[in-house]
């Protein structure tokens, strides 16, 4: 546990909260101790982003309490934000309200030309970190995946996923004792969730945060919320210690279950056999009133309700794919011209293959798999298909793609493939999680979750003999999760696999590749060796950049102050030189002067009127310079 205030905590105490007439929460109760780390988990659809609106106060229980510290500061992470003009950097700033507040004070003050409450100002922008507060948002952006030239660009100009990340900078820019994520690792790749890893391992407050990737969790978490049936359970450990916790307690939920059972069938049949005989009616009634007031212990559920697989293909080619010197990237629109990302690509992909694929943000990860997918062409060298070598493609675009008019029964049958009888693309359907009327809702009103899984059930149809899943995960819970990895790991064809989820890359794949420095090439060092790796990187990176930050701001501390006391000695020679020439205007304007004075007296006094004029020209002059390297300086 983190340094923090002794005896604070955040509680639910008997929670009852119902939409309609189901009930989300039915007496929940949930302690998270201040300095924390809670992930909740569950199936999606059970309440986990209810819980963090009630923390939140967005929502109120109907029965119970929701407690935490008085003074808590909260910052959580909105899904969606409207469009904004603000360029990405500021965005991020936005987090921070106290320098905002601060800098608004700062703009006020200076318009007024209020200069006692311009340096107590300053000396809180100091208090807030404001001196180096652009360093810090630039490095949460480097971290999230934006490189410099984007945080210039306006926040309306990115994409849905990359404005969910620039949401995610703003609430991490956000001071809080109280932290709320709910899915923040739904749209970073992998580079990027190992940051936010690094991130949160440095954060001071409490974390409740809701995801859905397994080693995330573990990296993260000092305990792990259940939520289940309305109530939430807390184990804890990060999420490998909650599965072995919790399947060790259905274990002994499922055996006092068939005890029980066994004793219900006893008394049941003894009631029935008895109640009839006089001598035995009152033990009958008396154990029949026992059975009314037996606590009933639940029947252990089904783990998943996910059936389905990736048919194997018919046929494959050996070797699938090859790509030969190839250079992969995109032609201009018009011309002939061509930008290669990646170049002087050799490689081959053979039936069976299993190839997870890591890299960088931006390092041409996505154009690799959309050339092997056939939907943009190689700009330079050969690539060369097998006859059996059909491509299923997941890619977060086709999810957009999908007919937002049709249902999931529609989409089926207009898919490629023998058409199926429609109790037969029911009965495939709900393999997927698309049970009862699901099947009829129209695709509009699907989750994020529920498109995917969509587009990975007609992907499956197809029985590809090449899989290529680009960030497949996203929006799936972790039960479908799972179901992936199973149905991946029973397929035949060949699978190239990009993703941030750790434990989807260990369970399907047995090969690596890097994208890196505009080349792809094997990677021997795994999973976890390419973890320390980048985070080395970054350690050394982040330590550099610190200590940058604390030099630069030292030495802009250092470089204006000598330039502010400066300026407080000219002001107070422009006041000086502005009284002397009232007195001296004065003086002359009055007709006595002349009447009383000589000659000489006012040739002097004329005379001393011309030099205070020129210095105070002179000291003004020097001010306004003064002033504009200052501003300079505190704008850097």
């Amino acid at each position: 546990m983190r340094g923090v205030r002794p005896h604070t905590m955040l509680q639910l105490i008997d929670v009852i909260l119902k939409r309609g007439d189901r009930a989300v929460f039915d007496g929940a109760s949930l302690t998270v101790h201040a300095g924390h780390t809670a992930g909740v988990v569950g199936r999606n659809g059970v309440g986990k982003s209810t819980l963090v609106e009630l923390i939140r106060g967005r929502l109120l229980p109907e029965e119970g309490e929701v407690l935490r510290p008085r003074g808590w500061r909260l910052a959580w992470l909105d899904q969606a934000v409207e469009p904004s003009a603000r360029s990405a950097l500021d965005f991020a700033l936005d987090g921070d309200r106290p320098l905002r507040a601060v800098q608004a004070e700062i703009a006020a003050a200076e318009r007024a030309g209020n200069d006692d409450a311009l340096a107590h100002l300053h000396v809180q922008l100091e208090d807030v970190g404001g001196y180096d507060a652009e360093a810090r948002a630039g490095e949460v952006l480097h971290g999230l995946g934006f490189g410099g030239a984007d945080f210039g660009k306006p926040h309306r100009d990115f994409s849905g996923g990359w404005r969910i990340r620039l949401n995610l900078a703003r609430t991490l820019m956000s001071p809080s004792d109280l932290l709320l994520l709910d899915e923040p690792t739904n749209h970073l790749d992998l580079d990027a969730a190992l940051w936010l890893e690094t991130w949160l391992a440095r954060y001071e407050g409490t974390v409740l945060v809701i995801a859905h990737d397994r080693d995330f969790l573990d990296a993260v978490c000092d305990e792990i919320v259940h939520v289940a049936d309305g109530r939430t359970t807390a184990y804890t450990g990060g999420y490998s210690a909650f599965e072995r916790q919790r399947a060790e307690a259905l274990r002994v939920q499922a055996a006092h279950h068939a005890r029980q059972q066994g004793e219900i069938r006893r008394i049941q049949a003894f009631v029935d056999r008895f109640r009839a005989k006089a001598s035995k009616a009152r033990q009958a009634q008396s154990r029949l009133k026992a059975l009314e007031r037996m606590d009933r212990v639940a029947p252990v559920r089904a783990r998943s309700p996910y059936r389905f697989e990736f048919p194997n293909p018919e046929k494959v080619s050996n070797p699938t794919l090859s790509l030969d010197e190839a250079n992969l990237g995109y032609r201009a629109t018009s011309g002939d011209g061509a930008t290669s990302v990646l170049r002087d690509v050799t490689l081959r992909i053979y039936p069976g293959d299993r190839i997870g694929v890591l890299g960088v943000n931006g390092a041409g990860k996505s154009t690799l798999l959309k050339t092997l997918a056939g939907e943009i062409e190689q700009v330079g060298g050969e690539l060369a298909r097998g006859r059996h070598s059909d491509v299923g493609y997941f890619a977060q675009h086709q999810m957009e793609a999908l007919r937002l008019d049709r249902t999931a029964l529609q989409a089926l049958d207009a898919g490629p493939g023998e058409r199926l009888a429609e109790q037969g693309a029911r009965d495939y359907l709900g393999g997927w999680g698309f049970g009862g009327e699901m099947v009829e809702r129209r695709v509009a009103t699907f989750s994020g979750g529920e498109k995917a899984r969509l587009v990975l059930a007609l992907i499956a149809r197809e029985a590809p003999a090449l899989l290529l899943l680009d960030e497949p995960t996203n929006h799936l819970d972790i039960e479908m999760r799972e179901a992936l990895a199973l149905a991946l790991q029973a397929y035949d064809g060949a699978l190239v696999l990009v993703s941030h989820d750790r434990h989807l890359l260990r369970e399907c794949t047995d090969t690596l590749w890097l994208v890196a420095d505009g080349g792809v090439a094997p990677f021997p060092a795994g999973l976890d060796g390419y973890a320390e790796i980048r985070q080395d990187r970054r350690g050394r990176a982040t330590r550099h950049e610190r200590r940058d930050r604390r030099r630069q701001a030292a030495e802009r501390r250092e470089s204006i102050r000598p330039l502010t006391k400066r300026r407080a000695r000219l002001e107070r020679d422009i006041d000086a030189f502005t009284g002397e020439l009232e007195e001296l205007s004065t003086v002359l304007s009055n007709s006595a002067t002349f009447e009383h004075a000589t000659k000489e007296q006012i040739g002097q006094m004329l005379t001393r009127q011309g030099r205070v004029r020129k210095r105070l020209a002179r000291t003004e002059a020097e001010w306004i310079e003064l002033q504009e390297r200052i501003e300079e300086l505190e704008a850097r």
